[in-house]
């Protein structure tokens, strides 16, 4: 893993980054940097958008409603990974928060709710979603921001990826095996990692789910996991995978 100053403050921020520009923040955002970070006139702070790369900014205007930080110099190119998409069964409160703020540490480009015959969490807070999208990468040096994507069913999710990407169903009744060495075996390829619900998947489903093109079933082992426990593990594996020189 890259290491990276976790002693500077970063911010995520909508606008295009570049060599001096102004970038103008208002509300919460400019109320963190003046009254809870206390930055002054000349101070700095990392700005990226998920887009440009990180990009060190000084603060050069501060009033009582809105600030102005100017654009210095990228510290870190944007880059590039795995192309993960993460779809998965919606659960409910501090479980999502936490699954979802896993999943933007693990590098997915993508989250996209699922809703499935045993979906327990039916409705999806997509703006606490993303509120926890952006925490998570402000505080862990990430600069890829996943897109979250609105809730759909299971056959319009399947239906809507494309031809190319390959479909990883984290199946509890796949037969024994490394998936460590089924995912090294594809080679870089883009991805959509499905976790299902708490009771699982119901039998037409994962009918489905097995015959749909380029559909690869991994085992994550013996044991009966909860949801969020199962994305971070399918997500890890994918990463060592990734990390086999992908």
């Amino acid at each position: 893993m890259a290491i990276h100053d976790f002693t500077s403050q970063r911010l995520y921020v909508e606008p295009d980054l570049a060599s001096g520009r102004e970038v103008v923040l208002a509300g919460p955002q400019a109320h963190y940097l003046q009254t809870v970070l206390r930055l002054r006139l000349g101070d700095q702070v990392g700005l990226f958008n998920g887009r440009d790369g990180e990009w060190r900014a000084v603060l050069t205007s501060a009033g009582k409603r809105a600030c102005t930080l100017t654009v210095d110099e990228q510290t870190r190119p944007q880059g590039s990974g795995p192309d993960v998409a993460y779809l998965f069964a919606p659960l409910k409160h501090a479980r999502l928060d936490y699954m979802v703020q896993k999943a933007t540490e693990l590098g997915v480009r993508r989250l996209q709710p699922v809703i499935t015959r045993r979906t327990i969490a039916e409705r999806v807070n997509l703006d606490r979603m993303r509120a926890n999208v952006i925490e998570a990468a402000e505080q862990c040096g990430i600069l890829q921001v996943p897109v979250v994507s609105e809730p759909t069913d299971l056959a319009k999710a399947l239906a809507a990826l494309e031809p190319a990407r390959r479909l990883i169903f984290c199946d509890e009744d796949a037969p024994p095996g490394s998936p460590l060495d089924a995912l090294a075996a594809l080679g870089p390829c883009p991805m959509a990692v499905l976790v299902g619900p708490e009771g699982g998947f119901d039998p037409a489903e994962r009918e489905r789910l097995l015959a749909h093109p380029g559909s690869l079933t991994i085992s994550l082992g013996p044991r009966i996991m909860r949801a969020d426990t199962a994305a971070v593990a399918a997500l890890a594996i994918v990463n060592a995978a990734a990390g086999r020189g992908w």
